[in-house]
């Protein structure tokens, strides 16, 4: 009899004729036999084929599952055979599915997942990716549709967030003037409203942090300035009545305008402190059981009251100021709105704000610049469009009111472009054929999510819907489902590589080429329509999102070099150019880049962002930085930066680029290397490889004054 038997995995474990008996066994009570005794008659069958065509012990076990299957299907057993097919289908599903997920988690063990620059080296980073990548397995194995799965994992499309899939739903504006006059309960008890500007600072971080334990994407406050104004004045309000209860305490008299000075200058140093504390907060405080710091977002700028002023003031101070040893701080992303005859030209009442907005750019990467009088922004001017994270922006609504608070995005999912290009073989036709089909796999892939997300129940969200900050979720009970709330956010289509597909389709991508500029344009708009269209059919949200690629940058590249081998202006790169971004590596002046990309901001209505690529911070040269802002609002850009390195000595607070690993002031080799990866910050150490390929093969854009 034989004593072994050769695993799958090469190794040899004791032969087991019993293993048999119970395989066969359970394939005859799949089909209502439940006899043992002619389990044991069809494997002494199986049993003797094994003698006749092997040798003692060089047979493995894919062979036994052959040969019983031969030996059903030979004694008349083909439902037998079948269900036996179809259980050793499940059973190699399973064993593919658990190994994958080992192997995963053996690289998390090793070293700390890149996807996410944002997610730091902790042990309950680790934990949170051993815990996604499962997740992930198990949506990807068991909940969606295998067309959609299959798309997925082979590189058609890529489903963002997809350890998420069926628990939450993406990022929200939250309405933080509500939340700090009514109060909310974060699971510990009721907090009051505030009645200082610190407290109220405090506040504002927790309710980032705790609104990102029960979401994936950003957090954002879309009026920082106007929502805290109040606290301002309750704080200017207890300087002056402390001041004068001093005053009549010692029993001595003050002028009426210096008392009110005074109470002035006390509240605009309690507003820097608790501004410098947000910062402080948004850069220390952990979310997600510790793995990373909020995604975290304000817009401000446009608040021309005192108070609101003096928030944007002492932000942008606290902001330039830095962290404790000069360390430009990474959270939160900080959007100034600009807007026509509040803010943008000299005589207006926010002016000095933007030049000191520009000011703390040019030093610290932040503030981006929100553009309100676009032509696709300005028809929300009085409710004003906030952006949050990398560029996601939220207003159109066909189910409700337009507006910005209390909205957010749902999913999204990105189609890979540079496939589309080279699978038609520069057959016109068939690209706008391919094009058509993959939209409408994404349109079914983000309906599945959606009605997967919208029977998600009120108590599933604690903070989110517990404390009603989604809108139209007031009247709604703790199991109650959340699909009269989130009708309101949208469903966005995301789309990476517009350069490597105009490529693949034209020969040369549309910063080379005005054909191929304006083939680009037609693609964008054509996909815009589409998501119009679906708005219509289904009176959801449908919209298209300018992705952003920190995931992506080299997945899907990987994938198409394995499918399609090296490209020329392809494939031949790590990454994928981001949206419509004309190549980081292609030489463009700053003006020709901003002309190119600015026509595509408005098909993007999901989200997007331009940038422009500096040698050094412009500290010296705010007319230069300026002259770029205001270029970028003439070519009608909705979202836009200014890169350039932010390399701080952590040892000294030197601040330049520092070209060595040496700081030229003190000698530390500590240093602090800040770059921009999608829309935000991170330090260069966090990048994936793909994005450190794409950093170092970023060119200057130059002749910036025209």
């Amino acid at each position: 009899m034989f004593s072994s038997i050769i695993k799958r995995d090469g190794r040899t474990q004791v032969f087991k004729d019993s293993k048999i008996t119970d395989a066969i066994l359970k394939c005859l009570q799949a089909v209502g036999e439940d006899d043992r005794q002619r389990a044991m008659e069809l494997t002494l069958e199986v049993v003797k084929k094994i003698k006749k065509l092997y040798n003692e012990d060089n047979f493995t076990v894919e062979d036994v599952q052959d040969l019983v299957e031969t030996v059903l299907i030979e004694n008349g057993l083909a439902k037998e055979a079948k269900s036996y097919i179809l259980y050793r289908d499940n059973r190699t599903r399973l064993r593919d599915a658990r190994s994958e997920l080992m192997n995963a988690v053996s690289l998390i063990i090793q070293e700390t997942n890149r996807d996410n620059a944002n997610v730091g080296n902790s042990p309950s980073a680790k934990v949170l990716q051993i815990s996604e990548i499962a997740s992930k397995n198990y949506y990807l194995k068991r909940v969606l549709p295998e067309k959609e799965a299959d798309a997925h994992i082979s590189g058609d499309i890529y489903i963002h967030d997809l350890s998420w899939y069926g628990k939450t739903l993406t990022c929200l504006q939250i309405p933080l003037d509500k939340l700090l006059r009514d109060g909310f309960n974060n699971g510990h008890g009721y907090i009051r409203s505030p009645q200082g500007i610190k407290t109220a600072a405090s506040l504002a971080a927790i309710i980032l942090q705790s609104n990102q334990n029960d979401m994936h994407g950003g957090q954002s406050f879309a009026y920082f300035d106007r929502d805290l104004a109040l606290y301002v004045e309750r704080e200017r309000e207890r300087q002056e009545q402390s001041i004068r209860k001093n005053l009549n305490d010692l029993g001595i008299s003050a002028d009426e305008e210096k008392i009110k000075s005074l109470a002035h200058d006390r509240a605009k140093e309690e507003t820097f402190q608790a501004m410098e504390g947000f910062i402080y907060n948004l850069n220390t405080m952990h979310s997600r059981a510790g793995a990373q710091v909020p995604f975290s977002s304000i817009n401000f700028g446009t608040d021309t009251t005192e108070a609101g002023r003096m928030i944007t003031e002492c932000f942008l101070l606290a902001y330039e100021k830095g962290l404790g040893r000069g360390e430009s701080p990474l959270f939160p992303n900080v959007c100034f709105k600009v807007k026509e005859n509040v803010n943008f030209d000299e005589g207006d009442p926010n002016y000095d704000l933007f030049q000191l907005s520009m000011h703390v750019a040019c030093k610290r990467l932040f503030p981006n610049f929100s553009f309100q009088d676009s032509s696709f922004n300005k028809p929300f001017r009085d409710e004003e469009v906030a952006y949050m994270g990398c560029r996601t922006r939220v207003i159109a609504n066909c189910n409700g009111p337009q507006v910005t608070n209390s909205r957010g995005n749902l999913s999204f999912t990105t189609i890979n472009l540079p496939r589309l290009g080279i699978r038609c073989g520069k057959d016109i036709s068939l690209f706008w054929k391919y094009l058509d089909e993959t939209m409408e796999v994404i349109f079914e892939q983000l309906l599945t999510r959606y009605n997967v997300q919208k029977n998600l129940k009120v108590k599933d969200f604690p903070f989110l819907m517990g404390q009603k900050l989604y809108l139209d979720s007031d009247d709604l009970s703790p199991n109650d489902t959340i699909e009269k709330a989130i009708r309101h956010g949208t469903l966005s289509v995301g789309f990476i590589g517009l350069a490597e597909c105009l490529v693949s389709l034209m020969g040369k991508h549309h910063g080379e080429s005005d054909e191929a500029q304006s083939f680009g344009i037609a693609i964008i708009s054509h996909m815009k329509r589409r998501c119009d269209e679906a708005v219509k059919k289904y009176s959801l949200n449908f919209s298209l999102l300018a992705t952003p690629a920190e995931q992506l940058s080299g997945k899907f590249t990987k994938l198409d070099v394995e499918r399609y081998g090296i490209i020329k202006g392809v494939t031949d790169k790590k990454w994928y150019t981001n949206s419509f971004h004309v190549p980081v590596e292609y030489q463009i002046s700053a003006l020709k880049k901003i002309e190119i990309e600015g026509v595509y901001h408005k098909y993007c209505n999901a989200g997007h962002i331009s940038y422009i690529e500096l040698q050094s911070a412009p500290e010296s040269n705010i007319k230069a930085f300026e002259s770029i802002i205001r270029a970028m609002a003439d070519a009608d850009m909705g979202y836009a930066a200014i890169n350039f390195p932010v390399d701080v000595c952590c040892d000294c607070g030197f601040n330049s680029v520092i070209n060595e690993d040496i700081c030229p002031r003190c000698g530390g080799s500590n240093i602090n290397r800040v770059r921009r990866i999608t829309g935000y910050l991170s330090t260069l150490d966090r990048f994936n490889d793909s994005k450190l390929a794409e950093i170092q093969n970023r060119r200057i854009h130059q002749n910036f004054n025209g």
